[in-house]
């Protein structure tokens, strides 16, 4: 058994791709031994790298593909290039904290929280994302089934936890429970993204209950980065 037969079937297909490239260019005599495995270790590691990525982004289910690179920075949109820079580090995800995104209809919410979540997805982290209304639906089906528990339990285990078009309607009293679960499981110990077309001292009556409109703001406003979009709508633009 030669050794590129032997690549494939340990299923290492970075190497193996690595190796038959480098011997159909002839440049595998010209590498110390050192070399020729620094490049074969490499090639698998970005080829493992790849395809976790891809694999995060799929089970994500984003509703854009968008990328950091791709964001209007026009400091008129509200869109500031020094807070876009850190939170593209990621860094905010191990600390557990949250993004507050807010604009009228068009401004590009959608579009920005979508590309944090692609660039999380790109450092490794586990993404969910959910229309907030898609989102409810499902806990309400899931209650029905009986495997609410553990549609929680999958939410909480993400890393970056994505809530889009938060405030559409206001909640219904277990809709109001549910929201609060899912924040207080998620509260200082993983990340969350809410996008929504409400300012964030509107959010308030989306709850209509004084209590548990207190408990979920305490947890997600006061330690968390603010973006609010600004401007025409995008939309018309294109």
């Amino acid at each position: 058994m030669n050794i590129e037969t032997q690549l494939r079937h340990l299923r290492l297909h970075g190497m193996t791709r690595s190796w038959s490239a480098l011997n159909e260019t002839r440049k595998l005599h010209e590498l110390t031994f050192s070399e020729g495995m620094e490049i074969l270790l490499q090639a698998e590691t970005d080829d493992r790298d790849g395809k976790r990525f891809e694999r995060l982004q799929l089970n994500a289910n984003f509703r854009y593909r968008a990328s950091i690179e791709e964001l209007n920075m026009d400091s008129k949109r509200g869109l500031d290039k020094a807070t876009v820079g850190i939170l593209a580090t990621g860094d905010y995800i191990p600390k557990g904290e949250a993004i507050l995104v807010c604009g009228s209809t068009g401004t590009g919410k959608s579009f920005l929280v979508s590309a944090l979540g692609h660039q999380a997805c790109a450092q490794g982290y586990r993404v969910a994302y959910f229309n907030v209304q898609k989102l409810l639906l499902r806990t309400k089906m899931s209650r029905i089934d009986g495997s609410v528990y553990k549609f929680f339990e999958k939410i909480s285990k993400a890393d970056l936890l994505i809530l889009d078009d938060f405030g559409l309607t206001h909640f219904e009293q277990q809709q109001r429970m549910d929201m609060l679960e899912i924040i207080e499981d998620r509260h200082a110990k993983k990340a969350t993204i809410i996008a929504s077309q409400l300012p964030v001292e509107k959010w308030w009556d989306i709850f209509g209950d004084s209590t548990l409109a207190d408990a979920f703001l305490d947890r997600m406003v006061h330690t968390s980065y603010r973006i609010e979009l600004k401007g025409e709508s995008l939309r018309k633009k294109r």
